[in-house]
């Protein structure tokens, strides 16, 4: 049951635009000068409500407004904003102040330019939960595994058995990011096709997720690539994912389940390698140990009126504890490999590798 025509956009923005020791944490002061402009904007009516946090060394703000997605003002207030938290992080002599802004100007919208973002525009329902998942040193690509055990496998979310509204199934849009396309395919027919893609997430990730009866929106994935914006690599994408649940979505419960299995993405220390994706409250979002092990967080909010009512730290629960103890000890075994695969990545996902000034000094050395 939607309560009003008028509807509201949930848009996530995040950057790196400079952190506290190194590939930490976000400064306080880069957060209360994201406060006080958003504050601005809230009062001059541009936005209706927002939180600011961090996941880690990148910078979140999470807005309602009734602009759409991919509008203008809102990613130009967020551009602004970045900016100057990137110039709070260069007075402070903060590390790698403005990482994530890859432009000297803003061109409209955010896109191409560095910061990710993920955005659902929708009717408002009675009760309207949503999950705000964001991650550190990982890829859009981690989202994959999870988004398919949410929206496509019943032995983790039992609703596609039993609830009438979920029973059809639901569709998954899948962005090819060497060649740039986009494919929609359904499951559960399409199952296997599907997982064909979504393997290999370092190319194909799951963008958007719709219920197949009535194309209802029901998640949305920050789908930025970093390395092919600039040309070479500059960071893995951070990425954030907003995910609705319950009243024929699956329940939060569902959502949240996947996630505790620690399973293995692409980041960690320097972009270039396999860690176990932990999740963890907000304030654990701190990645110290070999910049890692790679961290997810999850705000829970409802949204009435376009009004923002939460957060809920969903992974500040004890019920999690043995993942991330397992997370831990996954994060052991694949660190005893050092340089080898496969722990660390293939050299063309690499951030940094000095592979081809070793080959061009061999050359002459053949034997």
């Amino acid at each position: 049951m939607v309560t009003s025509l008028v509807k509201t956009t949930l848009s996530v923005i995040k950057a790196d635009v400079g952190s506290l020791v190194g590939h930490h944490i976000v400064h306080p002061n880069q957060i209360k000068v994201a406060e006080e402009e958003l504050s601005l904007a809230k009062e001059s009516g541009l936005i209706h409500d927002f939180v600011v946090t961090n996941c880690g060394d990148d910078l979140q703000l999470i807005m309602t407004h009734r602009k759409g997605e991919e509008n203008s003002e809102i990613h130009g207030l967020a551009w602004n904003v970045f900016k100057k938290a990137a110039a709070v992080a260069k007075d402070l002599g903060l590390y790698a102040a403005g990482q994530d802004l890859l432009s000297d100007t803003f061109s409209g919208n955010l896109k191409g330019m560095g910061p990710g973002y993920a955005e659902i525009e929708f009717e408002e329902r009675v009760s309207d939960p949503f999950i705000v998942f964001m991650a550190d040193k990982t890829e859009p690509g981690a989202f994959n595994l999870p988004l398919y055990k949410i929206f496509a496998d019943p032995f983790s979310t039992s609703g596609l058995v039993i609830d009438p509204k979920m029973h059809e199934g639901f569709s998954f849009q899948i962005l090819d990011v060497i060649e740039d396309a986009v494919y929609e395919l359904k499951a559960p027919e399409e199952s296997y096709d599907i997982l064909a893609l979504i393997g290999t997430t370092g190319r194909y990730i799951i963008k958007r997720v719709f219920r197949k009866a009535d194309r209802l929106i029901s998640a949305a994935v920050s789908v930025t690539k970093l390395s092919l914006i600039a040309g070479r690599y500059v960071g893995k994408d951070d990425p954030v994912a907003i995910v609705r649940a319950q009243y024929g979505l699956p329940a939060v419960g569902e959502v949240l389940e996947p996630f505790a299995f620690p399973h293995l993405v692409a980041g960690w220390m320097r972009g270039s390698h396999y860690g176990p994706l932990m999740p963890v409250s907000q304030k654990n979002a701190r990645c110290t140990r070999f910049d890692g092990p790679p961290r997810i967080v999850a705000f829970g909010f409802q949204i009435k009126d376009s009004k923002l009512i939460g957060p809920a730290d969903l992974f500040d629960d004890p019920a999690f504890d043995m993942t991330r103890m397992k997370a831990q000890e996954i994060a052991d075994y694949m660190r005893r490999h050092g340089p080898f695969m496969p722990e660390r990545l293939g050299p063309e996902e690499m951030e940094y590798t000095t592979l081809p000034q070793v080959l061009e000094k061999l050359k002459s050395r053949r034997v």
